[in-house]
């Protein structure tokens, strides 16, 4: 004998699952999650782009916001808008999040005065917001298909 081994179909199918296992251990550890890696202007403008809003990069003013601890009253009420959309912002109750707000380009009305707003926490969308300022103004979800 010279030693050689033949390959099995059992011991080929155990190398095949075993390069798929690793395959998708390496997809899930290099892929980001959509809405993530939103720590510079030019990556949340480009973030709301693909939500089909177009936003004035330098009308960008950030402010740091701190979630109470329950979400009750207005932000319970502000909260079922973020899940409608697929957001939820009571895990990071209590934490300090970030705020950006975007003067809006294309409101699909053409009315001026619109504000795009996104939170993010952890360089990451976790909510967001379409609004007016005007008198007798509005907000939706920034989600287009909530809208």
């Amino acid at each position: 004998m010279t030693g050689e081994k033949k390959l099995t179909r059992r011991s080929a199918v155990f190398i095949i699952l075993i390069a798929a296992v690793i395959l998708a251990v390496i997809v899930l550890v290099c892929s980001e999650p959509e809405g993530s890696g939103l720590d510079t202007t030019a990556a949340r403008v480009e973030y709301l782009a693909g939500l089909g809003w177009e936003v004035n990069p330098g009308s960008e003013t950030a402010r740091e916001v701190t979630l109470p601890d329950e979400l009750d009253g207005v932000i319970a009420q502000y909260n079922a808008i973020q899940k409608q959309q697929g957001f939820d912002l009571e895990p990071y109750a209590g934490k300090t999040i970030e705020s950006y707000s975007y003067e809006l380009l294309n409101y699909p009305t053409g009315e001026e005065n619109v504000t795009a707003q996104l939170f993010v926490y952890d360089g990451r969308a976790i909510g967001g917001d379409i609004h007016s300022s005007s008198l007798g103004g509005f907000m939706h979800g920034i989600i287009k298909d909530t809208a």
